[in-house]
């Protein structure tokens, strides 16, 4: 178990300690299952709209746990991200042109939420857990509805 330890700037008190326990180490840090699902999805969009490709050419590829990546495109094909082809030259493709997939829709299928910060729901609304609410969450709210709109600028054909 580890502490996150930060501190809220307070009016009343100056700064307020605050301690959450938590099993995450960083706040702000994807998956290497989002990583891993981006560096694939590009593969797929390297082959827009021509052919399939297999999950073993692309674990091979870039080094992925072939395991690992049969889980995220199982997350991929449930939200419509990408489709499965039966047969000897089956594999998977994008379910639509990469202009149409936001990166933000990927990272949100992997990720399963985009709540950066500990005190602000998906929203930006902020959840304080102190007594005394400080103002640091707003600043985090505007912070995180930044790379929010940022990732839902960048389509995958962006990224090829």
């Amino acid at each position: 178990m580890y502490w996150l330890v930060y501190y809220c700037v307070d009016k009343l008190f100056g700064y307020v300690k605050m301690e959450i326990p938590t099993k995450k180490v960083g706040i702000m840090k994807f998956s290497t299952r989002t990583t891993y699902g981006l560096r694939a999805m590009i593969k797929l969009a390297n082959n827009w709209p021509k052919k399939a490709v297999s999950l073993s050419v692309i674990a091979r590829q870039e080094k992925i746990s072939f395991k690992y990546l049969e889980r995220i495109f199982a997350r991929l094909r449930q939200a419509g991200l990408v489709e499965s082809e039966k047969g000897t030259s089956g594999g998977y493709r994008l379910s639509r042109d990469p202009t149409q997939i936001k990166i933000y829709d990927i990272v949100k299928v992997l990720e399963g939420h985009l709540t950066l910060f500990y005190c602000l729901d998906e929203n930006g609304k902020v959840h304080c857990s102190s007594d005394k609410p400080c103002n640091v969450g707003l600043v985090l709210a505007k912070v995180q509805l930044a790379i929010i709109k940022t990732l839902q600028g960048i389509v995958l054909r962006d990224l090829i």
